[in-house]
């Protein structure tokens, strides 16, 4: 049975009603004016009107609460200086640690993977948000742009004001459905091909859809790798040699640009996963300029 802790105080104890529980130690048990009073003597009631009280025993001496360290005991002199304790030279006082940068696998994020057609985004993208410990979505731009069944523009068909129009489109719904995931609690991975010598359509853009808060990473094997894998697409997105090669060039262009680059040219998704949370804390711990 376990009984509430800072229950209320008893009420005090009347004539005529029963010794109050939880008073003095033999409360509850008969005194000398009570009936089976052990303390009497058996056999007739004695002649005096009251029985003898017995003796209080003599109050205890008073007793001081030992000296703590670093004080003087009762009736020293004390001159306010602090007292060293005895022994050797006193120690430095211990400093706590610092604050540890938050972990990105349980801290709900806004994350732009940024990079070529074939760097493997929407792989990496998919494999992180799958093994985060906190609920986390992927929004990939090419599928949110292909959400245009009739009438889409088709970029491999000639780049004109149509596919810019549904590009800017799709990166405005992604931008929307991120920061509607962020309001709930849901991490959001995004992952675009922007170009760094368009800083308005591209990063820019993406910070007035999503915030300031954004972190974006740039994933950038090298051409090789993104022309292997190109070629292993199908349907619109698998792009020419030429057209790889040449969007690959440009993406070289965020070197010195202050954001982290991760190269998984010899990386598989689990590890390439794995490093982008290690990029994600040093983010988190030094947000980069951009």
């Amino acid at each position: 049975m376990q009984h509430a802790v800072g229950s209320p105080l008893p009420p005090p104890h009347q004539p005529g009603h029963g010794p109050a529980v939880g008073g003095s130690p033999g409360a509850g048990h008969p005194g000398p004016h009570q009936p089976g009073y052990l303390g009497a003597p058996s056999g007739p009631a004695a002649p005096s009107p009251q029985p003898a009280v017995p003796p209080m025993p003599p109050p205890p001496a008073p007793q001081h609460a030992p000296a703590q360290p670093g004080t003087a005991p009762p009736g020293t002199d004390v001159s306010g200086h602090v007292r060293l304790p005895p022994g050797g030279p006193v120690a430095m006082p211990s400093v706590p640690p610092a604050p540890t940068a938050p972990d990105p696998a349980s801290t709900t994020l806004a994350v732009l993977l940024i990079g070529p057609a074939g760097a493997g985004k929407t792989s990496v993208a998919k494999y992180w948000a799958d093994h985060r410990r906190v609920p986390t979505a992927h929004v990939s731009l090419d599928d949110v742009r292909e959400w245009v069944r009739s009438g889409f523009a088709d970029p491999q068909a000639g780049w004109n004001d149509h596919s810019e129009a549904q590009y800017r489109l799709a990166r405005r719904t992604c931008g929307f459905a991120a920061r509607n995931f962020l309001a709930n609690g849901i991490s959001c991975i995004l992952d675009d091909a922007i170009f760094p010598d368009r800083p308005v359509v591209g990063l820019g853009g993406w910070k007035r859809h999503v915030g300031p808060g954004l972190l974006p990473v740039v994933l950038l094997p090298g051409l090789e790798v993104v022309l292997e894998r190109n070629a292993e697409r199908t349907g619109n997105r698998r792009l020419t040699d030429e057209e790889v090669a040449r969007i690959h060039g440009r993406m070289a262009g965020w070197y010195g640009s202050g954001l982290p680059i991760i190269d998984n040219s010899q990386l598989d998704v689990p590890t390439t996963a794995r490093l982008l949370d290690d990029v994600l804390a040093r983010a988190i711990a030094s947000p980069p300029k951009w």
